[in-house]
């Protein structure tokens, strides 16, 4: 980890260097992004947050950010301040009951979540170094790669049109909070170059709910850090070389003894792109991860907490490339072909089964998973018509899996397994059309395929919450989605859209955590489960069907503005065998409605948001048995300038202290998200 950081600083200082020596050269254009966006976008249900909106949310946090889009969710309710960062896994359109992410999350072209579980390292992304994001509704894996089940979420940097030479800010907030964020650029007529860095910590809040409490119940700390460094140089007036590198670390605790968990990140890339007759681009980027989490049992009083497993070191690392091409067809037909590659390898490394506070075996599991495709993606505007279509094929391979198991004291081996390596082929795309019935109305239509290789966390970790335990499964087949929407775009003026989509979608062999025996007692890969606790097991379902509707609206007349957005979703589950007490129920932490709306506004350098997030009640587990509580948040935001370049800041975060339940543990302890939150703090900005 430590040699790509200093070979990222390294390649970022040779090409500031060489940002600098062109400030006597002829003015090009850079803009720091990939190919351009493909027209037939139009046929497909895409949101856009832009940079405005990033920086105006109230817990300047991307996990918030990214709930704008209602029905884009985590597997829990939890942001990545309190949550185990191995929940954090984001989804769309109900195809949840899984922490694993089912959207395709990328930034810069670069796919983001963990190469070990598939969870998102949400602090890793300080919000001042993000220029825009898209979010894509609905699957089909297309030129980003495979995964994108329930979407794509595409993350750019900042634009250099968005850069300062030195923006900052820093915030104190309830509890103790403190959080920083700066960031510097050069920018130059062949290039820029940035530099920037976020710090956050706080002592936390108590996560089980008041009446829940015990002795050992206590704030959940955290403190968390990331840094970046970007460079864009031209290299001729139609391509230039974009290089960048990226670190984080997090430290969290769970809200009790034995609880604490540690996430460390390094990240480089470097992407060629060409603009010219022939567009082009050529990326290739390394991933390396590291994780620690303890785990405790918890007495029913909740005066005592007894260490049951310590996940000292989950070490991954993912390495990746993708080249492709747009041959010049003319101004009414668009194609983007290429191929990419992207192999993750990974091991989880326990110590468990505590006797008198020390453990007395260890646990060392992991594998590699490797797939390479090849794609297509095209689209025609004829007249008032947009036809997109898209495809591509995949080659995978599931390699190496293995667990072993030995007593620490003698080193005797208790299981020593190695799985069979699997490999398979998959064909996915997607199709849509957009058709532009008169100025104001455009109806849309599409059909998708989409797939996702189990992760390795899926495959080889076993895990816990709270007294319940999970066991992986080192046989799970790939999931496979099928969909299919419909929708119609309303643009009655430049500053008023609303777009309403209706969409069916079919999850194949969905992944899901199945319930398959109660505590106390040892099962397999897990060992003891205590009284109160829930034995379960990964296992792929026959399907997860999910009907819905979703509705985005923007209207914008002047320096007030309105966004807003709804999701409906009934998603159940089919399931058969062992599994078939499941069948037509819905999926763990799957709300049926979620709604987010914005009133915002600037005026003379004063910018103020108001923001009203509701989520339906949800079932916590597969079996449906346990309900978390509908809640509705209330989220502020102003700033009020002081100078031309100095705001001061205010900010709100769950401004009447709504009780949003998070997780109930299978003693029937409820844990909750954020508490009211707030903030005050400056912010640096010349404009």
């Amino acid at each position: 980890m430590i040699g790509i950081r200093h070979a990222a600083l390294l390649l970022a200082g040779c090409a500031t260097g060489a940002v600098a020596q062109t400030t006597e050269a002829p003015e090009i254009v850079v803009t720091g992004r990939g190919l351009a966006d493909q027209p037939g976008d139009r046929a497909f249900d895409i949101v856009t947050i832009d940079r405005t909106r990033i920086e105006t949310n109230a817990s300047d946090r991307l996990e918030s950010v990214l709930a704008d889009v209602a029905g884009l969710q985590q597997f829990r309710r939890s942001d990545s301040r309190s949550a185990n960062p191995t929940s954090q896994g984001i989804t769309l359109r109900g195809l949840g009951g899984n922490a694993s992410s089912r959207a395709l999350l990328i930034l810069d072209g670069v796919p983001q979540t963990d190469p070990f579980g598939g969870w998102v390292a949400f602090p890793a992304y300080a919000t001042d170094r993000i220029g825009r994001i898209r979010v894509t509704r609905g699957g089909g894996s297309g030129f980003y790669g495979a995964g994108a089940l329930a979407g794509t979420v595409e993350m750019d940097s900042a634009a250099p049109t968005a850069l300062a030479p030195l923006i900052g800010s820093v915030a104190y907030g309830s509890r103790d909070s403190v959080e920083t964020q700066g960031s510097a650029a050069l920018v130059r007529s062949g290039g820029f170059a940035t530099i920037s860095g976020a710090y956050a910590r706080g002592d936390g809040f108590t996560p089980t709910v008041a009446e829940d409490r015990g002795l050992i119940d206590r704030p959940a700390g955290y403190e968390q850090a990331s840094g970046a460094i970007r460079t864009v140089l031209a290299l001729a007036p139609d391509t230039e070389l974009q290089v960048n590198a990226a670190a984080f670390t997090d430290t969290r605790e769970r809200g009790t003894p034995f609880t604490a968990n540690r996430s460390e990140g390094a990240d480089a890339s470097i992407r060629l792109v060409g603009r010219g007759r022939w567009g082009w681009s050529a990326l290739g980027y390394v991933q390396t991860r590291a994780f620690a989490s303890s785990f405790a049992a918890i007495n029913a009083a909740r005066t005592t907490a007894t260490q049951t497993l310590d996940q000292y070191n989950t070490p991954a690392t993912g390495i990746g490339a993708r080249v492709e091409v747009q041959p010049p067809l003319g101004e009414a037909i668009a194609l983007r072909i290429g191929a990419d590659v992207r192999d993750v390898k990974g091991q989880t490394q326990e110590r468990y089964t505590f006797v008198a506070a020390s453990p007395t075996r260890r646990r060392i599991a992991g594998g590699e998973n490797l797939t390479g495709g090849l794609f297509a993606d095209g689209s025609v505007q004829a007249g008032d018509l947009t036809l997109s279509l898209g495809g591509r094929i995949d080659w995978w391979r599931i390699g190496g899996g293995f667990l072993r198991e030995n007593t620490i004291a003698t080193g005797g081996a208790i299981n020593d397994l190695a799985f069979a390596d699997r490999t398979g082929t998959e064909a996915t795309g997607r199709a849509g059309i957009a058709w532009s019935v008169a100025s104001p109305v455009t109806l849309r239509a599409a059909a998708y395929r989409g797939w996702r290789l189990p992760t390795l966390n899926e495959l080889y970790r076993p895990f816990r919450v709270g007294a319940d335990a999970t066991a992986a499964n080192a046989a799970l087949a790939p999931e496979r989605l099928t969909g299919v929407e419909g929708g119609v775009t309303l643009t009655p003026s430049a500053t008023t859209s609303i777009a309403a989509t209706a969409f069916h979608s079919r999850l194949d062999d969905a992944i899901a955590n199945v319930s398959a025996g109660t505590g106390p007692g040892t099962f397999p890969l897990v060992g003891f489960v205590a009284a109160g606790g829930i034995y379960r097991i990964r296992q792929n379902l026959d399907a997860v069907r999910s009907n819905g509707i979703e509705v985005d609206a923007s209207w914008r007349p002047g320096p007030i503005g309105l966004t807003a957005s709804y999701s409906h979703v009934d998603a159940r589950v089919r399931a058969s065998g062992t599994a078939l007490a499941l069948d037509g129920l819905r999926p763990a932490q799957t709300p049926r409605d979620q709604v987010s709306a914005t009133i915002d506004g600037r005026y003379r350098g004063i910018a103020a948001a108001v923001t009203v997030r509701h989520v339906a009640r949800q079932f916590e587990d597969d079996q449906n048995s346990r309900t978390l509580a509908s809640a509705t948040t209330l989220d502020t935001y102003l700033a009020l300038p002081l100078t031309t370049a100095l705001s001061v800041e205010a900010r709100g975060e769950n401004l009447f202290d709504e009780r949003v339940e998070a997780g109930i543990s299978g003693a029937n302890i409820v844990e909750r998200a954020t508490p009211r939150t707030l903030w005050i703090g400056l912010r640096y900005r010349p404009r």
